[in-house]
């Protein structure tokens, strides 16, 4: 008799404990997605940044590539580089300095000069109109590069 009564006071403890672990594991599921998500938008925000820094880069190739540099104005070169990233370099023109005797073997007075330019690459990369989510971010780099050219003295190069 005592064993019916214990019986009897368990009726239904069982499915409040799997109605509790089936709580339990729905949060934890839940909670995962919401990791997974943010953790994969993360990833698409990271390789758009890439994307934009390699455009970048491919600018000041671009600008060292030049065949001839010009000394009296600025040169800029525009890139597509897909139908996502593009890219603008602007070469500019800072002074020109004569190149000492210990530089080269011809001596002072030779006419040889440094020509000294900087570039200025600004690239920018954005993420597709209507099938991104709130979390995806366009993005856009800007690299430096600064080089000199020897000529000769005057030149326009």
């Amino acid at each position: 008799m005592k064993m019916m009564n214990m019986k009897r006071n368990q009726n239904g403890a069982a499915l409040i404990v799997g109605l509790l672990l089936l709580v339990v594991i729905t949060v934890l599921a839940v909670s995962g997605m919401n990791t997974a998500t943010t953790e994969l938008a993360m990833a698409r925000n990271d390789q758009n940044s890439e994307f934009a820094f390699q455009a970048a880069e491919t600018g000041i190739e671009a600008a060292l590539g030049q065949p001839s540099f010009e000394t009296e104005v600025n040169t800029v070169i525009t890139q597509t580089i897909n139908s996502h990233d593009t890219v603008q370099a602007v070469i500019t023109f800072e002074r020109e300095t004569i190149v000492t005797d210990r530089a080269f073997s011809l001596g002072v007075g030779s006419g040889i000069s440094a020509f000294h330019f900087n570039t200025i690459s600004q690239a920018e990369s954005k993420r597709v109109a209507g099938g991104s989510s709130d979390t995806d971010r366009d993005t856009a780099a800007m690299h430096t590069q600064s080089f000199y050219v020897v000529g000769p003295q005057g030149s326009t190069l």
